[in-house]
């Protein structure tokens, strides 16, 4: 049993998925990284991560973060992060991560920030 449970939803064309529980080395890493392959050959590109419920994250877990940014932005989308608890703004901060993601506080800015992007 995995210790992350994922589930998404939409708000428009935006994908958000909701995370709950610890994104760690293993199964849990390896599942996300596998939702957003998914959602990338579904052509589902513009996708969040909500992390509001997410209890801890490792090395191997901001690893599956860097390759699901990669996956999404390889098809010509962006993934964007939701609700940072404030360890992992920390580790974010610490591994330099707070500069290659888009980091929203509320998903309604969230979402919208796809309609500015989309028009640059």
């Amino acid at each position: 049993m995995s210790d992350l449970n994922l589930s998404t939803r939409e708000n428009g064309d935006v994908v958000i998925v909701d995370l709950n529980g610890r994104i760690g080395l293993g199964e849990t890493s390896s599942e996300l990284h596998q939702k957003l392959k998914d959602l990338a050959a579904a052509g589902k590109n513009k996708v969040i991560l909500n992390l509001a419920n997410v209890t801890g994250i490792d090395s191997s877990g901001l690893g599956s973060l860097i390759a699901g940014y990669a996956t999404i932005e390889k098809n010509g989308g962006a993934l964007k992060l939701l609700s940072l608890s404030d360890r992992v703004t920390e580790l974010m901060n610490i591994t330099k991560l707070l500069t290659v993601f888009d980091i929203f506080d509320d998903e309604e800015t969230a979402v919208a920030s796809y309609g500015a992007s989309a028009a640059a």
